[in-house]
């Protein structure tokens, strides 16, 4: 048999008496495509800063390409031929491609004049290894995430790597740039270059890995090669629950339309959209990246006013050329970015909660509501089962799931009666995306809400929406129940 490249063997690691792992272990073979999973704060990146040198274990041994590894520093890691690409890529925006792959080899070879042709060689030899074609003097910060990407993995095979560690890698990328993710690991799995892929993304794991490990709370739960497994016994094992898959039926609509959009367009981006959406159903909208499908939620929520067309509202034309216009139409928004565009992150649980509702939470003299303000805060933290110890603590402490349930209590307190979320379980683990797709179909159901989910996720949208809407090119190519509608049937009208 042959031998395993990478061998840890019963790793322990705490932090501050916490067991962040417990008696873990794993084994990669040259060559293999493994993918490491779990929900989050599992224990994944506990270990994979153990394998590069960022933690020190406590306990357990490493060995690498037959060799036993003591202490570890990330130079040592490098030198061993591991290499991680973290979810930023680590990359510096304001250097050109050119000199974000030279810099560090200059850098090692204390090279005390820096010479931009010897530069150029290196960044041309580094993107040959991937045929990644790209302009080498273009600013890193001007490229698109799946170019920054490809930017990490050419700096990282530059190293004579044996072993990348990929942290996530789709998070923030199209299916079409997946795929061309897919087809760069798989040319390193023929250049005998080994691949742990990071994800919790089911679809993900079955397409691209041979071979997998599960971790929970801090545990090896189990591994095994990925033809065994399927979706239930992968659920189960990341979760330790059974989940059911029901799609939603919007059984209890209004009659009339809470919202309704006529020839709706935003120059350059979107034109000639009209739909309507009642009162207790979930509408799903979806499409490429360059399909103008945000573009048309920032519209609906006044952060890009629409060019032409109109808004109506129980009936009634609206404007809304503005956040504020928006709110006051009792629309909320929940934004793709949580981290950048919904939370305050150094501020607290119960602070974010609270802000959209601040202003009603003073007396008539003017003074501050304390007791109104911890009961707003409690009554959300109960009912969107908001994992923290202390709503006083910063939002930054939470999982990514529990960020997004914070952002969805901020406009819940608002009381909205119509809801957009654009890409409302991007990086959320499945437990929290299963909790979170609950809480939207009883909003629909028990509280009539009008919600529309925007995502290219399509399971997502098949499951939770009655309805959807494709967008192509900034126009409707398709308008259909969801129900028999077939993934198939939607990627071409995407396409």
């Amino acid at each position: 048999m042959a031998q395993a490249l990478l061998k840890v063997t019963d790793i322990n690691k705490s932090f501050a008496g916490v067991h962040a792992l417990k008696n873990v272990s794993l084994e990669i073979m040259p060559g293999e495509i493994h993918c490491l999973a779990g929900e989050n704060g599992c224990g994944k990146s506990t270990l994979i800063k153990i394998i590069s040198g960022v933690y020190e274990r406590d306990a357990g041994t490493v060995e690498f390409d037959g060799r036993s590894l003591g202490k570890i520093t990330p130079i040592d890691a490098i030198m061993n031929g591991i290499q991680v690409i973290y979810q930023d890529f680590s990359v510096f925006p304001n250097l050109t491609v050119m000199e974000n792959l030279a810099l560090n080899t200059e850098l090692a070879a204390k090279r005390r004049i820096v010479s931009r042709r010897r530069m150029r060689q290196i960044a041309e030899e580094a993107v040959a290894k991937i045929d990644f074609q790209v302009d080498l003097d273009a600013l890193v910060g001007t490229l698109s995430v799946a170019e920054k990407q490809m930017v990490a993995i050419s700096r990282a095979l530059m190293f004579n790597a044996k072993l990348i560690i990929m942290d996530e890698p789709t998070t923030a990328l199209t299916k079409k740039e997946v795929q061309a993710l897919f087809r760069i690991i798989l040319k390193l799995k023929e250049q005998g270059i080994a691949i742990l892929f990071v994800s919790h993304k089911l679809d993900e794991v079955f397409e691209i890995s041979e071979r997998f490990t599960i971790f929970r709370s801090g545990e090896l739960v189990v591994t095994g090669n990925t033809k065994e497994l399927d979706d239930q016994k992968f659920t189960f094992y990341m979760t330790g629950r059974e989940f059911n898959h029901d799609t939603f039926q919007a059984d209890q609509v209004t009659d009339q339309p809470i919202l309704e959009l006529q020839s709706l367009s935003l120059e350059g981006h979107f034109a000639d959209i009209s739909f309507q959406l009642r009162g207790g159903e979930i509408l799903g909208i979806t499409g490429l990246l360059d399909s103008g499908r945000t573009e048309l939620a920032l519209s609906m929520f006044g952060l890009k006013p629409a060019t032409s067309g109109r808004i109506l509202r129980g009936g009634q034309e609206v404007s809304i050329r503005s956040v504020q216009e928006a709110i006051s139409q009792r629309i909320g928004f929940i934004p793709e970015d949580r981290l950048s565009e919904g939370l305050f992150l150094e501020q607290s649980i119960a602070d974010n909660i609270a802000v959209s509702e601040i202003d009603h939470m003073r007396g008539a003299a003017g003074v501050f509501d304390r007791r109104k303000y911890q009961a707003e805060v409690d009554q959300w933290v109960k009912e969107l089962a908001i994992k923290t110890p202390d709503a006083a603590n910063a939002v930054s402490t939470l999982s990514g799931g529990n960020q997004q349930r914070v952002v969805l209590a901020k406009w819940l307190a608002c009381h909205p009666e119509v809801l957009i979320l654009n890409g409302p379980t991007v990086g959320v683990d499945i437990g929290s995306k299963h909790d979170i797709h609950a809480i939207l179909q009883r909003l629909a159901r028990e509280n009539g809400m009008g919600i529309i989910i925007i995502s290219d996720d399509l399971p997502e949208v098949l499951q939770n929406c009655s309805r959807v809407l494709v967008l192509k090119d900034g126009r409707i190519t398709l308008e259909a129940p969801t129900e028999g509608l077939q993934e198939a049937e939607i990627l071409a009208h995407m396409m």
